[in-house]
């Protein structure tokens, strides 16, 4: 009676293991009959266990059974031959007609003489990896398309400049310097010449020198092995083994401390890595991009920047201009940030306003591209109209004109009379159509800046351009 007890409980135990696995799990006889079905294979396959006990396996119409189709009978079938089978990769088919990709495996099971008593199958559901990695592929496509030189945003002789220096640099293998003030789009162009080379099929890492201590960056540029440090509990492989067949952005290249700049140095020298704590040398294909915001001939020469790897990085420099410098960009770059806002808002914001147009076409803009994206968003978060205003831009914008205008008025009251006294509306609108509605080159002639000829053109209520 207790062995009784015993078995129960042991096939009681034994069933909701095999009903609590993630992977499907089957059961045949010796003639090839299902024996038992649990819950995952219900899930994977649609058909519950009552309609496939005593049915054979080719319910699920295994499209790679040992390279053909299922046999007539189980004795015939490849997996009583050889006693197990390879896990391969193949699709079977739902109760709803749909396949299924799975990885299948399966092996005999045998009594103590050896004689085949069943068969035991396993599968496993391999539809939310391959959904995985359809959308990783696609991710991998459209980041492709982003960092196309048509995607950079632009049209000023300036960023022409840069287009044309991307062009080049992408067929090349040379070592890039990109140079350029903070959020002017450094990593953009590095993405940019990344895609465009022939290495677009690598991978592009990108480290940021300036977020990790000496240490630490050591650790992530080259790697380490077991016990190299307090913490390195196995080894670890560096950013430049990561980026092999690809290219490796460096970005703020300039914070860089003496130390890894020698290490940089016989990296371009040599292309090979030592792991930290180790002393194999390890070859590397790689394509390095760098880039800073800083002057780095000036830290050659206060000593903080080594001259040899300063020449080692310039092969190829790319200086990028800020955004005061092609100030012409800007309604093209509002223009595509406002749509971007649109698709992850959903509002349907059509553009500026001629008073805020002003206010963006007037200021400084001492953080670049980054800072008119972000004052693009925080107007997203105030406007509710169609258009934007300038009481939706952030607070230092506006503050900005008031400045100028400040400056402006003292400025006239202080002054002896002028031209300027005398400039009506159409004396303005004549000097625009003479000019080609150049504001500078007016501003010149009659003696005003280039900002009191936006405030004239506000005042009179002109547009910016003809």
């Amino acid at each position: 009676m207790q062995n009784q007890i015993h078995e129960i409980w042991n096939q009681r135990f034994f069933s909701q293991i095999i009903n609590s696995m993630a992977d499907g799990v089957f059961t045949m006889d010796a003639d090839g009959k299902i024996t038992s079905w649990n819950r995952s294979m219900e899930r994977i396959s649609g058909y519950l266990a009552s309609e496939t006990l005593g049915k054979t396996c080719d319910i699920l119409g295994c499209s790679r059974c040992f390279g053909r189709e299922c046999p007539n009978g189980i004795q015939s079938c490849g997996i009583i031959k050889r006693g197990t089978s390879e896990a391969k990769e193949c699709l079977v088919l739902h109760k709803d007609g749909h396949d299924v990709p799975v990885i299948k495996n399966a092996s005999v099971v045998r009594d103590e003489e050896q004689h085949i008593i069943g068969v035991v199958e396993t599968v496993t559901d391999l539809t939310e990896l391959k959904q995985a990695k359809q959308v990783a592929k696609e991710a991998i496509l459209r980041l492709k398309e982003v960092h196309q030189v048509e995607n950079i945003i632009g049209k000023s002789h300036e960023i022409n400049k840069v287009f044309s220096a991307i062009k080049v640099a992408a067929a090349s293998e040379s070592t890039i310097l990109i140079q350029g003030e903070s959020g002017t789009g450094k990593e953009l162009v590095a993405a940019a010449i990344h895609y465009q080379s022939e290495r677009k099929d690598g991978p592009l890492i990108t480290v940021n020198c300036s977020a990790l201590s000496e240490s630490l960056l050591e650790s992530e540029l080259f790697g380490h092995v077991k016990g190299a440090f307090t913490g390195a509990a196995r080894d670890r492989m560096g950013r430049f083994e990561e980026a092999r067949n690809g290219t490796i952005f460096l970005d703020e290249i300039g914070e860089l401390s003496p130390f890894i700049q020698v290490k940089l140095l016989r990296v371009l020298q040599e292309r090979e890595v030592e792991r930290v704590g180790d002393s194999k040398k390890r070859k590397i294909n790689i394509r390095i991009i760098t880039a800073t915001h800083r002057d780095l001939i000036q830290q050659v020469r206060n000593g903080a920047f080594r001259e040899d790897l300063y020449y080692r990085l310039k092969v190829f420099p790319i200086y990028l201009p800020p955004l005061r410098d092609r100030k012409e960009d800007i309604p093209l770059l509002v223009d595509y940030f406002i749509n971007i806002m649109n698709q992850k808002t959903g509002k349907q914001v059509q553009g500026l306003s001629n008073a805020a147009l002003r206010l963006l076409m007037d200021n400084s803009w001492a953080g670049n591209v980054r800072e008119l994206e972000n004052a693009i968003e925080h107007a997203f978060v105030l406007c509710d109209r169609k258009q934007i205003d300038a009481i939706d831009l952030p607070i230092e914008i506006r503050m900005h004109e008031n400045l100028i205008l400040s400056s402006e008025t003292s400025s006239v009251a202080t002054s002896t009379p002028t031209k300027t006294k005398k400039l009506t509306k159409d004396e303005l609108l004549n000097l625009l159509e003479e000019n080609q509605w150049n504001k500078s080159k007016i501003g010149r002639q009659i003696g005003l800046s280039h900002s009191s000829i936006w405030k004239y053109m506000k005042k009179w209520d002109i547009p910016l351009k003809r």
